[in-house]
């Protein structure tokens, strides 16, 4: 598939995604799902808050691991609700929204007209059948005063390592909005046993996904655990991409293993849109535009960044491999031009407390032998330290307050400095980064606490690491300062399984740099 059929394939998901936003003709009937099974088995989710509105999404699948869901191949009404309160007495907002086969017949609602900052619940209904009661919230004013956002950030849930005990945790943490940051499914095959689950998986599940069917029950599979359901039942989400929803470490269009990958990109990136709470899919520069800021108040900018679609290839390689000069051309990108001036632009224009970057791959360099940064690890952005260059630079020219990164990825718990410039001794710690562990990915294994543990010692700006638990990282923001927490459980083999803090940090208001607490 060249370049144009591409963008003409992405263009045609966007304008199906329009489509379905438009109001449904009560009168539709409403067929009867095959074997008048429920349709709600994935749940029901919500995303995108703004202070007027959120994303508020579910998929019609009474039979999630057949293709078409077990869904008639025509479009249908679905009923909605939002409300002040959990048993519905005062409904504010309703309506009937298509649900499309084109999409899997799922259904994003994007609602506007909410009071701000605070609390709503949500349920789709669909014949005689009735959702689960979903609980959003929407963001308060640009201009409000306030005193504190709490949110958590996660990422990397291979299901066949893992149980997910995190979330079942996290759903009961008071929060205000979960970050995703990339890796919510896993493109390998899954064994007949389940793998560490030791669950039996259905035939047509288990094979690595590369068509738009396998890739939709690939994430029906994932959004049937029900503790993931309960996370995204109660709170809202914002959500991005990394490799794995893909293919490991692809940049752009291209993959390290079998060259060029648009076909099976187009198709991952469809299931993608179709299983997430978020707005309408927007053609971009070669594909759906997912990079989007969401202000708190004067108190936070949350930016979330797509560091995958729009990527160069490695220029010193893939994977672990040598610094070299070319990776110094101005022309190599991690965001690529248009999302980084959208990204610098809100930062010249940002009059937040914080401000937050939500970032799919580590930021914080990690020289891997101790020889001036000489080994580094290519797919994250140390494989791009023009363009890192570029962006801590633009932090210092507009003098924006407080930056601080949020990052999956790793498996692993890092707690960075971020130094200007890594490659000038002496250069000032300009931001802090927060590094993720996985929620189940490696499942139990000590994996990379050997592997990356004696790297440490070369690497002065990192200021923790773990690398053998599973979990996420609860953060509070306050005027004064940035608190996170390192959530994790004692294992994922195991849904009941214990949770307890492993360490937390704290950055000071107008002070780069964590220290513990």
């Amino acid at each position: 598939m060249d370049r144009r059929r591409f963008l003409a394939g992405v263009a045609g998901v966007a304008g199906v995604a329009a489509l379905a936003q438009l109001p449904a003709d009560r009168a539709a009937a409403a067929p009867r799902p095959a074997g008048g099974d429920y349709p709600f088995t994935l749940g029901v989710a919500s995303g995108d808050p703004t202070a007027t509105g959120a994303v508020l999404w579910t998929r019609l699948a009474p039979k999630p691991f057949e293709p078409g869901g077990g869904m008639p191949s025509r479009r249908v009404g679905v009923r909605w609700e939002i409300a002040r309160d959990e048993r519905f007495r005062r409904v504010v907002r309703s309506g009937t929204a298509w649900a499309l086969p084109e999409l899997s017949h799922a259904v994003h609602v994007d609602v506007e007209g909410l009071e701000s900052d605070r609390e709503w619940f949500y349920r789709f209904r669909y014949r005689d059948d009735v959702s689960m009661v979903g609980r959003t919230r929407t963001a308060p004013r640009e201009t409000a005063t306030v005193a504190g956002l709490a949110f958590a950030f996660a990422s990397c849930q291979r299901w066949d390592e893992g149980y997910f005990p995190s979330y079942a945790h996290l759903a009961r943490e008071d929060l205000d909005l979960v970050l995703h940051l990339g890796d919510y499914v896993y493109e390998y095959g899954i064994p007949a046993d389940g793998g560490y689950r030791r669950t039996p998986v259905p035939e047509q599940l288990r094979p690595a996904p590369r068509s738009l069917d396998q890739w939709r029950m690939r994430y029906a599979l994932v959004k049937s655990d029900p503790q993931l359901q309960a996370a995204h039942l109660a709170f809202p989400w914002m959500v991005t991409w990394d490799d794995h929803e893909v293919q490991n470490d692809y940049a752009n269009t291209q993959s390290q293993y079998e060259g060029d990958i648009t076909a099976l990109r187009v198709a991952a990136y469809q299931a993608w849109y179709e299983h997430q709470p978020v707005r309408v899919a927007r053609p971009g520069a070669g594909g759906l535009r997912i990079y989007r800021r969401l202000r708190w108040g004067r108190l936070a900018q949350l930016d979330l960044v797509d560091g995958r679609q729009y990527r160069s290839v490695p220029p010193s390689g893939w994977g672990e491999a040598p610094a070299g000069p070319e990776q110094n051309d101005p022309s190599v990108t991690m965001l690529g031009a248009a999302q980084e001036r959208w990204l610098y632009d809100g930062f010249a224009r940002t009059s937040s407390r914080w401000n937050i970057l939500g970032s799919n791959v580590m930021m914080g360099r990690l020289d891997h032998d101790g020889d001036a940064g000489d080994m580094l690890w290519h797919d994250a952005w140390d494989g791009f330290p023009a363009a890192r260059r570029r962006l801590t630079d633009a932090w210092v020219r507009h003098g924006v307050p407080n930056p601080v990164v949020v990052t999956g990825d790793w498996h692993s718990t890092f707690v960075n400095d971020i130094h200007r410039d890594f490659d000038t001794p002496g250069s000032p710690v300009v931001a802090t980064e927060f590094v993720g562990t996985s929620i189940s990915s490696n499942g139990d294994g000590e994996v990379y606490g050997p592997y990356y543990g004696p790297m440490i010692k070369y690497n002065p700006h990192i200021r923790f690491f773990d690398g053998d638990r599973r979990g996420y990282v609860k953060c509070r923001v306050t005027p004064r300062e940035m608190c996170a927490e390192l959530r994790m459980v004692d294992t994922v083999g195991r849904r009941d399984a214990a949770e307890s803090t492993l360490a937390a940090f704290a950055v000071e208001n107008g002070r780069p740099g964590a220290h513990r607490i």
